[in-house]
């Protein structure tokens, strides 16, 4: 397939932009992050990103969504990474839509699906244990007791995990197989912690003590857990390649904006050669990892079951990628900015920290890096 954009798929993009750039522009991070917000985003928004049908991307027509790729998901997040958006959108719309109707049973989808897309609900996946992400690695276990399930264990990086009325947790069983759960806020044994990132955005702490679940709240089938949670992570780590991407390309933009007016020496800055190749460096890397998210985001449409290995080295590609490119444009872009670049009355600075989470979710550069390889057989 061609990787570029349909003419529909360029519009939304554009219309996307249009209505954030109005909407929640960065300035609205700073406001949320300063009033100390009690979501952490703007819940009228919200409720207007399910109008526009945002949240309901990725849910099936039969389900209220509007049934379209992750191609059409991860152009929405580009400009959501271009604004710094706060939103639910990446867990809820994207990470746990995604689990849900790959495994879910029709009661499961029935259930939450349709809220999820109207934005009645938020789901957000329940994975990671430190604070680095291995998650093949599970303490969390889930051991079969009478009819239902019981859970014990801890979670970090929960996104959004402060207002979520669903988590889809990882658990060990006992035959070593994962299995994925779906747990309601607010069960009993269930502790949930807020946790403000370094970015403004959101995240929370689960503890899981000896938490009953009944029989139906499996996800999908035990021996088809691990498959599952493969192919969620991997759009959900597709997505945020996208977010990356659109945050590296207003930072480029910003930028280059910048050097264009900046005088020093009696010259702008941007004359000065040196500068120049910077800036052609940074917009090559721009290019090519949008040429390799683009492929990731074709494979995840073509592959619609479960992430095959090939879909998954795709993947691992392109958030490698997209990690390193928009660290090396927020980098460019606070040094070309000069000393006022490192200062929180200057945006770069918000820029730079939302990089810095989404380069560490759900696996940095270096982790798929690995991942990639071992995929070609080193």
């Amino acid at each position: 397939m061609a990787l570029m954009l349909t003419d529909e798929q360029t519009q939304l993009r554009d219309s996307v932009r249009d209505f954030l750039s109005e909407q929640s522009p960065v300035a609205a991070l700073r406001q949320l992050r300063d009033s100390a917000d009690a979501s952490g985003f703007s819940r009228p928004l919200w409720a207007r990103f399910a109008e526009m049908g945002y949240c309901g991307m990725l849910v099936p027509e039969a389900h209220g969504g509007l049934g379209l790729g992750h191609v059409e998901a991860g152009v929405v997040m580009e400009q959501i990474g271009r604004q710094l958006c706060a939103s639910p959108l990446l867990a809820s719309g994207i990470v746990a839509s995604t689990a849900l109707k790959l495994a879910g049973s029709a009661a499961q989808q029935a259930a939450w699906l349709p809220r999820l897309a109207a934005a009645q609900a938020i789901a957000t996946l329940a994975v990671d244990e430190r604070a680095k992400h291995r998650p093949q690695a599970l303490a969390t276990s889930a051991r079969a007791e009478g009819s239902g399930w019981v859970l014990d264990g801890a979670k970090t990086l929960v996104l959004d995990g402060h207002v979520a009325d669903l988590f889809i947790v990882a658990a060990a069983l006992p035959s070593g197989a994962t299995g994925l759960f779906l747990l309601p806020a607010g069960t009993r044994g269930l502790a949930v912690e807020r946790t403000v990132m370094v970015d403004a955005h959101n995240a929370a702490r689960l503890q899981l003590q000896a938490v009953q679940l009944g029989a139906d709240a499996l996800l999908g089938k035990p021996e088809a857990g691990a498959a599952t949670l493969d192919a969620t992570l991997a759009a959900g780590r597709c997505a945020a390649a996208a977010e990356l991407l659109g945050l590296a390309d207003e930072v480029f933009a910003r930028t280059l904006d910048y050097i264009k007016q900046r005088r020093q020496f009696g010259k702008l800055i941007g004359e000065f050669q040196g500068l120049q190749h910077r800036a052609a460096v940074l917009y090559a890397d721009l290019e090519i990892s949008r040429a390799a998210l683009l492929q990731a985001q074709q494979a995840l449409d073509a592959d619609v079951h479960t992430a095959a290995a090939s879909t998954k080295a795709a993947v691992a590609v392109a958030k490698a990628r997209a990690g390193r490119t928009a660290t090396t444009a927020v980098q460019e872009g606070v040094q070309m900015h000069g000393g006022m670049g490192m200062t929180d009355a200057f945006d770069i600075g918000f820029f730079m920290k939302r990089a810095r989470v989404l380069q560490e979710l759900w696996g940095d550069s270096h982790f798929h890096a690995d991942a990639f390889a071992t995929h070609q057989g080193y």
